[in-house]
């Protein structure tokens, strides 16, 4: 009896009953992105304040979006099923001088408020495809190569 007694007190001792929350991104990303003025930072500052971009692009100007993300795991009732704690993006524009010239700050619930077009584009596929109109032309080409048959009335 003693011997399960303390197999239950060791099993129990190590569960623990904190949530663990996973988190992928730059920490505090709401918090930096206050200190981030227009027309007055530059990419270096940028870089410097908040790290390296998770992705960054180059259109017309440069595109810097940094990521945050926060998941826990739930309660045991839910099966470890994982809530999202914070979901924010940060799209950061940068002029040819290296200058931010906007800052768009997105958080959970503004990603939860997009709206997608319910509209369904249709299937326009004509009859023939371009395999078969070309493999067709090959043939006429193979059974007539100097283009000599009469065309019938």
């Amino acid at each position: 009896m003693k011997k399960i007694l303390i197999l239950v007190i060791l099993f129990l001792a190590s569960c623990s009953l904190n949530k663990v929350i996973q988190h992928h991104g730059v920490h505090n990303l709401e918090n930096k992105q206050t200190k981030l003025k227009i027309n007055y930072t530059n990419s270096n500052d940028i870089v410097k304040l908040i790290g390296p971009p998770s992705t960054k692009s180059k259109f017309d100007n440069d595109v810097f979006i940094y990521i945050e993300r926060k998941t826990s795991s739930s309660n045991l009732t839910k099966l470890g099923k994982k809530t999202l704690l914070l979901n924010n993006v940060l799209v950061l524009e940068i002029d040819n001088n290296g200058i931010l010239i906007s800052k768009k700050f997105y958080n959970k619930d503004d990603m939860n408020n997009i709206k997608f077009d319910e509209n369904q584009t249709g299937i326009n596929y004509s009859k023939k495809s371009f395999i078969y109109n070309f493999m067709n032309t090959l043939r006429q080409k193979i059974d007539d190569p100097l283009n000599k048959k009469r065309i019938k009335n």
